[in-house]
């Protein structure tokens, strides 16, 4: 039996013991293609109001001072960072015993800010006890050979991430989904942020609008291509107030099921080379916001069906 390379087992046998990756969501970042700059709405899948109720607002880009003595806002979303992490690791430390924590900047696209504020935040949460490093979740449109530089310069002391968006290889379904820009502009910010060096994982997913099996392969062969370190897969679910939701109402969109999402799953697997760890490998959600599949609202479930199907192919997960 294989194992399959996780994150987990990437950081233990890095640091010798567990690291956990603690999510920070800080209000005050947006998104290029809800503020107008490349595109309105965001994705489609994209419930943008249970990340921040005021983007039901005119949105505004997120432009803050450096100086976080003259900026409440600024000292508001780092004093964010001090509570959420502390509160955070401090559970996981209780409860599991684990030293070490990756500061995760999950929501929205946490480079699209101006680079002073970025330091700011980036370095408050690596002052943090236990904290030896950064994944910072981000689009491929929404980053600089500033910002790439910096955290390359960072690199050299902490262990830093940075995740991109992928979604899709196909162009005509990055459209579909709204996303603001073409697979082209994923591939040389990917390929860029290797040559400097940095640690990259890759969002892929399945189940998008009139991808067929092929093509979801696709995304995952060609992602492996471009030198991903890592790679996160799950499927597309829909939920109220958004885009999809309207398409999936009116029959226009019909979720993966379970078994052929497992299945290309467990042949995604079977692609990745021996360097190329795994962060996740399913998602759903549990409350009343989820649409379809129903198949995604247990995510304990999702995992067992997937954990079975891997071993039926040889795999441990």
């Amino acid at each position: 039996m294989k194992k399959v390379y996780t994150i987990g087992r990437y950081f233990r046998k890095k640091f010798g013991e567990d690291v956990y990756k603690v999510p920070l969501s800080i209000q005050g970042f947006t998104c290029p293609n809800i503020d107008g700059t490349v595109a309105k709405g965001g994705c489609t899948f994209c419930l943008n109001e249970s990340f921040s109720p005021n983007l039901a607002k005119p949105s505004k880009k997120f432009y803050l001072s450096p100086n976080s003595r003259s900026n409440p806002l600024l000292q508001k979303q780092l004093e964010q960072v001090r509570i959420q992490y502390g509160a955070t690791s401090s559970r996981l430390a209780g409860k599991y015993g684990v030293k070490k924590f990756i500061a995760y900047f999950q929501s929205f696209t946490n480079t699209y800010a101006p680079i002073d504020t970025l330091k700011a935040l980036y370095e408050e949460a690596l002052r943090q006890p236990g904290c030896i490093g950064l994944s910072i979740g981000t689009r491929s449109d929404s980053v600089t050979d500033e910002i790439l530089d910096y955290l390359a310069d960072l690199s050299g002391r902490y262990e830093i991430w940075i995740e991109y968006g992928i979604q899709s290889i196909y162009d005509e379904t990055l459209e579909a989904i709204n996303r603001g820009h073409d697979s082209a502009n994923v591939k040389e910010w990917i390929e860029r942020s290797k040559k400097k060096g940095l640690n990259v994982c890759g969002h892929v997913i399945f189940g998008l609008p009139a991808e067929c099996d092929a093509m979801m392969l696709d995304t995952v062969r060609e992602s492996i291509s471009w030198g991903i370190d890592s790679i996160k897969i799950h499927p597309l679910y829909v939920v109220k107030n958004t885009a999809l939701a309207v398409d999936y109402l009116k029959g226009k969109f019909v979720p993966i099921d379970e078994e052929r999402y497992i299945r290309l799953l467990v042949e995604s697997i079977k692609m990745l080379p021996p360097s190329i760890s795994v962060q996740r490998l399913t998602a759903g959600i549990g409350d009343g916001s989820l649409l379809a599949p129903q198949w995604c609202r247990n995510k304990h479930l999702q995992m067992k069906h997937i954990r079975e199907a891997l071993k039926e192919a040889g795999y441990i997960y």
